[in-house]
Formats: C-alpha cells, sequence, structure tokens
C-alpha cells in the first residue's frame, strides 16, 4: 500500500529522533519515495548523512545552502503526505504559532498534502496543558496526530510520551491509505454549524450549534479520499485545505445551497441544526423595547433532509441528525422512515458529553439494515471515523 507513495518526512530535535533511521529503512523497504527535512537542532541526535544514504535523496536542513534555494513551496505540493516524526514539545508550539523559522517551518506552513505527527517528549512535557492546549491547535488545523506510547522515557521515567515505533507508524501509514483510496472519486455534501433566522437587523433565533461535528466528518470524509463540500451555517469553524466551503445564514439559504449541490452528489451528511421554524416577516429596522409584549410570528422552514430524501436517487446515500431529548430511539426511526434517510444518527442530550459545543460526541446509528448501532463517548473526531466506517459499509451492503 506504500509502494510509489510520496512521503516528507520532517525531523525535529528529539532523543526519539534516532528511530527515523530505522523508519526511513522501513519507507523505503516498503516501496515508498522518501524525501527528509530536518531541524539543525535533529542533527544533533541523528545525521543527515546515515537519512541520505537510508533515504537514497539529499537532507535538506536550511532554506539556502552553497548558493542552492531549497524550494520549501514544491517539497509541500510533491508529497502525498507530510509525517513529522518525531515531533518535539518546540516544534509542537511553532506548527500551532504558526512560527516559521526553519526549514522544516516553511515546507509546513506550505504543505498542500495531509500532515501527520508522531509527538515524543517526557512525560510531565507531554501532561503539560500548553502541551494539550497545542495539540488542540494543530487538529483543528486539520493534522494528524498519532498517538504517543507507554513506556521508558528518555529521563528515565516510566509514562506516555514515547513516539509510536516505526513498525507502528509504518502500520498507520498503509492504514491511512488504505482508507483514503474507499472513497476516492466519490462527492460528499455536508452541512455543518447552526442557521439564524432574523426577526430585525439586530436579532436572530438560532440554536447553540458550533459546527465541529460536521467539520470532523467532512475532514474524515477528506481523508477517505472523496471531494467534500460543506454549506456552512455561522460559524467560526475553520475547514481543511481542499474542502470547498459555502457559507449561509439561514434556514431558506442552507436549502437553496444544498437543493443545488445534491443531485451531483454521491452521499450527503445532514449535520447541521437547521432551525425548525423561521419569523413570517422581518423588521427592516431594529425593533425598539416598549412597555409592551412583542409578539413573533412564526413559519415552518423548508424540510431540507424530507426534501433531498425524495429526489434521492438509487446510488446516493442520505444521512440525518436527530438530538433528542425524549422519546429517543422512536423519534429517530420515524426520522428515517419519513424522509427516506438511508441512516440516522442519534444524539440525546440527556448524554453527558453529547450535543452543542463539546468536543466529544455519544451517537447510537439507525440504518435499514438491522439493530441500532450504539458507541461510547468520544471526541468528534474519533466519531467521525464511526459514521464514515458505518456509511462505507452500508454502501458495500447495498452493492
Amino acid at each position: 500500500m506504500l509502494q510509489g507513495k510520496k512521503i516528507l518526512l520532517g525531523v525535529s530535535g528529539s532523543i526519539a529522533a534516532y528511530k527515523t533511521a530505522i523508519l526511513t529503512r522501513l519507507l523505503i523497504k516498503a516501496g515508498a519515495e522518501v524525501r527528509i527535512v530536518m531541524t539543525p537542532a535533529a542533527k544533533d541526535f541523528v545525521t543527515p548523512l546515515s537519512l541520505s544514504t537510508l533515504s537514497k535523496n539529499p537532507v535538506l536542513v536550511d532554506l539556502a545552502e552553497n548558493d542552492s534555494w531549497a524550494n520549501h513551496v514544491m517539497l509541500g505540493r510533491w508529497a502525498d503526505v507530510m509525517l513529522v516524526a518525531p515531533l518535539s514539545c518546540n516544534t509542537l508550539s511553532k506548527m500551532a504559532s504558526g512560527l516559521c523559522d526553519n526549514l522544516l517551518m516553511a515546507v509546513y506552513l506550505s504543505a498542500t498534502c495531509p500532515v501527520v505527527v508522531a509527538p515524543a517528549m517526557d512525560e510531565d512535557m507531554w501532561q503539560h496543558a500548553s502541551t494539550k492546549e497545542n495539540l488542540k491547535k494543530i487538529a483543528s488545523f486539520g493534522n494528524i496526530v498519532i498517538p504517543v506510547e507507554n513506556g521508558e522515557l528518555a529521563s528515565g521515567l516510566i509514562g506516555e510520551g514515547r513516539m509510536a515505533e516505526p513498525e507502528t507508524i509504518i502500520k498507520w501509514l498503509r492504514d491511512f491509505f488504505l482508507q483514503k483510496l474507499e472513497l476516492t472519486g466519490k462527492k460528499i455534501l455536508v452541512t455543518a454549524g447552526p442557521t439564524y433566522e432574523p426577526i430585525d437587523p439586530v436579532r436572530f433565533i438560532g440554536n447553540h450549534s458550533s459546527g465541529k461535528m460536521g467539520a470532523a466528518i467532512a475532514e474524515e470524509m477528506q481523508r477517505r479520499g472523496a471531494e467534500v463540500t460543506v454549506v456552512l451555517g455561522p460559524s467560526d469553524i475553520s475547514m481543511n485545505n481542499g474542502i470547498k466551503v459555502i457559507k449561509v445564514k439561514s434556514a431558506e439559504e442552507m436549502f437553496n445551497a444544498c437543493d443545488k449541490i445534491f443531485p451531483e452528489t454521491d452521499i450527503a451528511v445532514m449535520s447541521a441544526a437547521v432551525a425548525d421554524y423561521t419569523p413570517v416577516k422581518t423588521a427592516k429596522e431594529k425593533i425598539k423595547k416598549t412597555e409592551n409584549d412583542l409578539a413573533v410570528e412564526l413559519t415552518k422552514t423548508k424540510d431540507i433532509l424530507k426534501h433531498l430524501g425524495a429526489g434521492k436517487k438509487a446510488h446516493q446515500f442520505l444521512v440525518g441528525f436527530a438530538l433528542e431529548t425524549n422519546n429517543e430511539e422512536e423519534n429517530a426511526l420515524k426520522k428515517l422512515q419519513s424522509k427516506n434517510a438511508d441512516m440516522i444518527v442519534l444524539n440525546s442530550l440527556n448524554d453527558a458529553g453529547a450535543g452543542f459545543g463539546h468536543d466529544t460526541n455519544k451517537i447510537t446509528i439507525f440504518n435499514r439494515t438491522g439493530n441500532p448501532i450504539s458507541f461510547e463517548t468520544k471526541t468528534k473526531k474519533e466519531v467521525a471515523v464511526d459514521i464514515v466506517n458505518n456509511i462505507i459499509q452500508q454502501l458495500h451492503a447495498k452493492n
């Protein structure tokens, strides 16, 4: 699965850098083409000569050397994946802040390919709040973090912080490319975030949806090779490079965008929290507060999921979301049938860590082929993997 793959290996200053010689050897043995960029500090732990010999390519350290310029832009475009292993605490901090003071960071900031990191640091550094915050930040940029391992550390302590072993990283890359092939050529529509229904130029009816779940699904779809379009309600969440984003505000705008895109879509995931009602009239000027009560007349919004379900073709796969507070399973099954969906993802506000505003979620999947599938509370990125895996399983079952 690594035969012919272009791997750009970034090596930062950590004692774990000695493992990159083994990692490079395994990548070459698996048939990958490997180019390596090192930070100056990494040379204290492994020599460029060693890695150059193993990779069969020059190892780059500086932006310019011997009157020759290292084209960091083309390096970032050349690779199928950029792997930073080991990722030191220092380089992690630079990635999180966008600091560009060496060639590795210049390549990272120019990369258009997926970026994968394998952290390596002592346990106390790994557990520090700033490290955790930096990891969350680079993950929010779309970078993928290979988990650290537990074991003996350079300090002599036993704990978390060891870089994943080269064999583990090779397996991870094989799985990554295998998964990526599953949705190659598929066009995906994902809705995310809330909608805002205007009362006047200042006020609106909305909800607390952050768009995080939809973004995680879109990014997981992209990671599997799909061409992804996100119709995003009012949200400051960012998407990976390569994901097309159409920004909307109201339920009407989201309906129109989905209606236009859906006919050319293979899979649609309606994860946005669309308002069920919208004001009949929107005041052209701000409504002033008076001594009298204010009554706002509401009317139903167009049902996007039902509309798409009614027009769904045999090859299309439609996923809806149900956020419930009571009779959860009954309401989810009813939605599955009445909207002509292929899958409903249930969130219950009665479950801790589920619903709006969290970085975690707890879901139950309902599909047309069997009993409900329940999952434990996980991060939304992990939940996205479960959802996409289930969609792919159902697609295989249909075929």
